[in-house]
């Protein structure tokens, strides 16, 4: 990928990227270019992530996405996906899906019939 090309798909998608699991310079290249281009970040914990972001000097929208907020979450997000916005998904630390609202969100985004973009981690 060059440099200057912008990392997110031309349709509008939500980016489920992992996060590190203890220091935050573990985060990956690709995580970070993703984190910086997308319109919005749905976090599990929001100052947790906001932490993350900030280490890196990224300036995003934060949005929290977590079980007590999950459908309604996803209603937003779908909503953002349809009007043309770039989300990405990110939980505490690792991938989100596993032990988190992402499963959730994730069927949700794709039952809506928007493209679900994993970006690994470390």
């Amino acid at each position: 990928m060059d440099i200057n090309e912008s990392p997110l798909s031309r349709t509008p998608s939500l980016y489920v990227v992992a996060t590190p699991m203890g220091n935050l310079q573990d985060i990956t290249l690709r995580a970070l270019a993703v984190l910086h281009a997308v319109d919005v970040v749905a976090a599990e914990d929001t100052r947790h992530t906001k932490g993350l972001l900030s280490a890196h000097g990224i300036a995003a929208t934060l949005m929290a996405a977590h079980e007590h907020n999950e459908a309604r979450a996803a209603e937003q997000i779908i909503g953002r996906l349809a009007a043309g916005e770039q989300v990405a998904f990110v939980s505490d630390a690792g991938t989100p899906g596993i032990s988190d609202p992402g499963a959730r969100l994730v069927a949700a985004v794709r039952a809506a019939g928007h493209p679900v973009v994993p970006v690994p981690g470390p």
